[in-house]
């Protein structure tokens, strides 16, 4: 088991990609703490399922908005657990709109939850991360923020922020042993996708050079490998999973 013994958190992990990423971590040996928003069924059914795979499992109620409950997480994480070796800034949002249209809070709820709330958990662990030299990063991003897609301007300013918060992190922490990448996901087959029309997810898929949308699994994945002692000399990097999109 990779992770065996290791002490993670993810934020946004009671569904979609996160709920793979905690599976997964748990799957390898990990105990995970997972946050979510409101749906606390969800969050209590996945934390059940990480017991049957012989690991501890602590679901969390926090607003990544929340500076002050992010370092009480942390501080709590290290309590129970006695250690933190890692994190994955997984939670986020979409308010899609055409910028005419959008409200300020609209651009302001998308740019707090997405991006401020990786530098809220992240600032609270990365001095646990310095004082123990060791730690590992991996923020969730979106191809939306490399090649911009259209009445997503909040979203994409968000995952390219994300991503120049990675590579700058990366550079600022390198010497203390720690690594932080993230990981670029494109359509993937999630609750938000399979809502949408069939007509509608068949031409989004036509556009996809694999001809298909990603699974969760092959998201999480990519994540197992940046956490994992194979991608031990990486870092400041992001791995796109899109089936080719990014590159039509």
């Amino acid at each position: 088991m990779i992770f065996k013994d290791k002490v993670a958190i993810v934020s946004g992990g009671s569904r979609g990609i996160g709920r793979e990423i905690v599976l997964m971590l748990a799957a390898n040996g990990a105990d995970v703490i997972f946050t979510y928003l409101a749906n606390k069924e969800a969050a209590e059914g996945l934390a059940r399922e990480v017991e049957k795979l012989g690991r501890k499992a602590c679901p969390a109620q926090l607003d990544s908005r929340d500076f002050n409950r992010s370092k009480e997480l942390i501080e709590k994480t290290k309590q129970d657990f006695g250690r933190l070796d890692v994190l994955v800034n997984n939670a986020g949002i979409t308010k899609d709109k055409a910028l005419m249209m959008m409200a300020k809070e609209d651009w302001s709820s998308v740019i707090d939850t997405n991006l401020t709330g990786t530098f809220n958990l992240t600032r609270n662990a990365i001095v646990t991360f310095l004082k123990q030299k060791s730690g590992n990063i991996v923020n969730i991003t979106s191809i939306t923020g490399m090649i911009g897609m259209a009445r997503q301007t909040n979203y994409a300013a968000s995952k390219a922020g994300i991503i120049g918060f990675t590579k700058a992190l990366a550079k600022e922490v390198a010497s203390y042993n720690i690594r932080v990448n993230a990981v670029a996901p494109g359509f993937i087959d999630t609750d938000m996708v399979s809502g949408l029309k069939e007509e509608y997810r068949k031409s989004l898929a036509q556009n996809i050079p694999l001809g298909r949308f990603g699974k969760t699994a092959e998201v999480a994945n990519a994540v197992k490998f940046l956490l994992g002692d194979e991608s031990a000399f990486i870092t400041g990097q992001v791995i796109v999973v899109d089936g080719g999109l990014s590159i039509r």
